[in-house]
């Protein structure tokens, strides 16, 4: 309910209004709720509107929420007109983002009276400080993260496939508490590590190949993110010197990350030092995300976003450098961002390992 109270603080909303969250992050977000339906606030009620399948997650998981429940004839609509009615709403926001326009034309017509208002991304920028609970959560999800790529390792060799590696990293995170994983485990070996986003496949590991491993683990609904690049064998020179143009990108960058730092300004530090050293267009990406509830939240470390730094805000700072037809290094840490600095919460070494 503290969250819910948050929302309509920083909403000023008044007795006559209300909001309507269908973003399964932000229900999670204000109610604790992560199971299907909707979530309804305003400053006489708060209620989690569902079917059969979760009224009773939604009552052990919505703690201070009342729980309604769908039926034949009895649409999601109609029970907020109800609410509507009897707490005498005549503003309702929604979250366009999250509505289909069928979903929002049955809301129209089971609640006329009201006038539907755009809620933006109100949750979103609430979400982004993160409070001593949410960075514990984090917190350990990385130490999952970590762990998982430090077991790995001695997996990783000759023969051995993308699948296979991605396979036991994500069993890895599950086997030591991870709820799921933040998002598809990426690994890229050889020439597949110029895909920013590659998919694993049954690439088998030949000497000489860097792999690239993007992953992380949820735990407590909280998402992890990080990447590192080793080498089966001696890579090439030319890779060698990528990977130390990336590491140093990476270290400048996170070295600068703290509370009141501009987001483009940050972004530009690797920016600069990848094009200053000859790959111009090789690192097409933004250097880095907020991680929370989702795994690419704001703001960003990118050329777009021109937002300041604020104490309570986990970053990702992955610098990469892409080569078609060659192969690719990414570097990723995640980190919080302090009033003086950052706690690096990926904790395993940066530095090139060869196995």
């Amino acid at each position: 309910m503290e969250r819910a109270k948050k929302l309509i603080e920083a909403m000023q909303l008044s007795e006559h209004e209300g909001v309507l969250l269908y973003n399964p992050s932000n229900m999670f977000y204000i109610a604790g709720y992560t199971g299907e339906g909707l979530v309804y606030v305003s400053s006489k009620s708060c209620a989690i509107v569902t079917d059969f399948r979760y009224t009773e997650q939604a009552e052990n998981e919505g703690k201070g929420f009342s729980v309604c429940m769908t039926d034949k004839g009895k649409s999601h609509e109609n029970i907020v007109a109800g609410i509507c009615a009897k707490e005498d709403i005549e503003t309702l926001y929604y979250e366009s983002d999250y509505l289909t326009v069928s979903a929002f034309e049955a809301c129209c017509k089971a609640v006329p009276a009201v006038e539907w208002k755009n809620l933006g991304h109100i949750v979103e920028k609430l979400r982004e400080v993160k409070d001593e609970h949410e960075l514990s959560l984090i917190r350990q999800a990385c130490k999952i993260t970590g762990d998982a790529f430090e077991r790995v390792l001695s997996v990783i060799k000759e023969g051995v496939t993308e699948k296979e590696i991605a396979l036991t990293l994500n069993f890895d995170m599950m086997r030591h508490g991870a709820s799921a994983c933040s998002f598809s485990t990426i690994v890229a070996a050889g020439a597949n590590g110029s895909l920013p986003h590659a998919v694993p496949s049954e690439y088998k590991i030949r000497r000489g190949d860097m792999i690239t491993m993007d992953f992380g683990a949820l735990y407590g609904g909280y998402c992890a993110d990080m990447t590192r690049t080793v080498a089966v064998g001696e890579p090439s020179a030319e890779m060698k010197k990528v990977y130390q143009i990336v590491l140093e990108a990476q270290k400048m960058a996170q070295d600068a990350v703290m509370a009141g730092k501009n987001c483009r300004a940050i972004d530009s530090i690797a920016r600069d030092y990848i094009y200053g050293k000859g790959y111009e267009g090789r690192f097409g990406h933004g250097l880095g995300h907020s991680v929370g509830i989702d795994i690419h939240e704001n703001p960003r470390f990118s050329q777009a976003c021109n937002d300041t730094l604020v104490a309570g805000q986990i970053m990702t700072v992955e610098p990469g450098i892409y080569l078609p037809g060659i192969g690719g290094v990414r570097i990723e840490n995640s980190v919080s961002v302090t009033e003086d600095g950052c706690e690096v919460l990926t904790l395993p070494t940066r530095e090139l390992i060869i196995l």
